[in-house]
């Protein structure tokens, strides 16, 4: 480390202003905070908390908690691969896993290469220090889009949302919706048939430097669509034990990083014993889906059970690492509980009434992101109202 804070400090001259590389100063200063706690503190005697974890920590143990799901979402394209191909008992656990591998990092590389891009081209236009908000983004990305998804349609959509949904609003802190959602919703309503439908889109049909398996033509497509989408159709029964069992690990279809429980349950541990995510909002998401399901059931309008709701599909990553985004979620500590809980509702509500969207947490999360700020704004103006009636009566006594 020694080594490095070395070659940082003697790039400093070069990229200050007037320097020589004087264009590349964010670039080398996004790189340096992200390696180095900063050492500039607030003045002597001001009444600031310093602390060594600053946001960039903070986007680390989000990267961390991905990372359960990351990691076995790639070995579940591999195993996809070699179901579709009926070739499952000739495939290795490491051939599978490479093989989604190699799929799946081209996508995060385009993510991060496209996003942070854009991100360090505002940060020097603007004289700023490189914003870390991206970090979490950049891998979020391509853990919620089906791995077919073009590289270039993928370029298109994080480009828009860096742009649009976060740059425009004034960067990382600023932005009212969540941009990885923004990147989705972009890519689900001007690409619908790259984002949902049979077996074309969540199966990876071909080899991959020599490993994987060529599907063969004329594969069954509801064999490989995902759960919620067989339940949008009109001959749906309900879920054997053995949907339900795969939807939990995660051997089924779907969005790269969505498909395992467990993985994500990892994911959640690591957030809340960091402190990093809120245990009031993630808690309100599944106990407004759950209360949604088990109406919904109890009407009649569904076959599925009020719990399925909570494993299948991307509820579980939503609820654990979208509806929790500091940023766009709402910070009253009431107000987290009526966000989570109109989020489980509408992601419910959306997936029972309207086969369109077999999904729905999209949707939600976008929603609710839009009247955050509003629910705060009322948990707020409350408190004052009651602290003004205290202050009152404390007077007249």
């Amino acid at each position: 480390m020694k080594a490095l804070r070395k070659l940082f400090d003697k790039m400093k001259p070069y990229v200050g202003e007037g320097g020589k590389y004087h264009a590349f100063r964010s670039l080398v200063d996004g790189f340096e905070t992200f390696a180095f706690v900063p050492n500039k503190t607030s003045r002597k005697g001001s009444v600031n908390i310093h602390d060594a974890i600053d946001s960039k920590r903070i986007m680390s143990f989000v990267v961390i908690a991905l990372l359960p799901a990351l990691f076995f979402g790639m070995y579940n394209v591999g195993y996809q691969n070699a179901l579709a191909a009926g070739q499952l008992a000739n495939a290795s656990f490491w051939g599978m896993f490479w093989y989604g591998f190699l799929a799946v990092l081209p996508k995060i590389i385009v993510s991060y290469v496209v996003g942070l891009g854009i991100e360090f081209v505002v940060a020097q236009w603007k004289g700023e220090e490189i914003q870390e908000g991206f970090l979490v983004s950049g891998i979020i990305i391509p853990m919620i889009v089906p791995v077919t998804c073009p590289l270039w349609m993928l370029a298109i959509a994080v480009a828009f949302s860096v742009i649009l949904a976060k740059e425009i609003f004034g960067g990382t802190g600023m932005n009212i919706f969540n941009p990885a959602l923004i990147t989705r919703a972009f890519l689900f309503f001007s690409y619908p048939s790259s984002m949902t439908g049979d077996c074309t889109v969540w199966v990876k049909s071909h080899t991959i430097c020599g490993l994987g398996f060529n599907v063969p033509d004329g594969v069954d497509a509801l064999s490989a669509a995902t759960p919620l989408g067989d339940a949008a159709t009109s001959t749906f029964q309900g879920f054997d034990c053995q949907t339900i069992h795969d939807a939990i690990t995660g051997f089924i279809p779907g969005s790269v990083g969505e498909t395992s429980v467990i993985a994500i349950a990892i994911g959640a541990v690591i957030l809340l014993w960091t402190g990093v995510a809120s245990w009031k909002t993630m808690l309100s998401v599944f106990v407004g889906g759950a209360l949604t399901g088990w109406l919904m059931q109890a009407l009649g309008l569904t076959h599925i059970v009020w719990w399925e709701h909570l494993v299948l599909g991307g509820f579980a990553f939503g609820a654990v690492f979208m509806a929790t985004d500091p940023v766009t979620s709402c910070r009253t500590e009431g107000g987290k509980y009526i966000y989570g809980l109109l989020i489980g509702f509408i992601a419910v509500l959306v997936r029972v009434l309207n086969p369109g969207f077999p999904e729905g947490m999209m949707l939600a999360i976008l929603l609710l992101n839009l009247f955050s700020s509003l629910i705060d704004y009322c948990f707020v103006e409350n408190n004052i109202k009651k602290r003004a009636k205290r202050a009152a009566r404390a007077i007249n006594k």
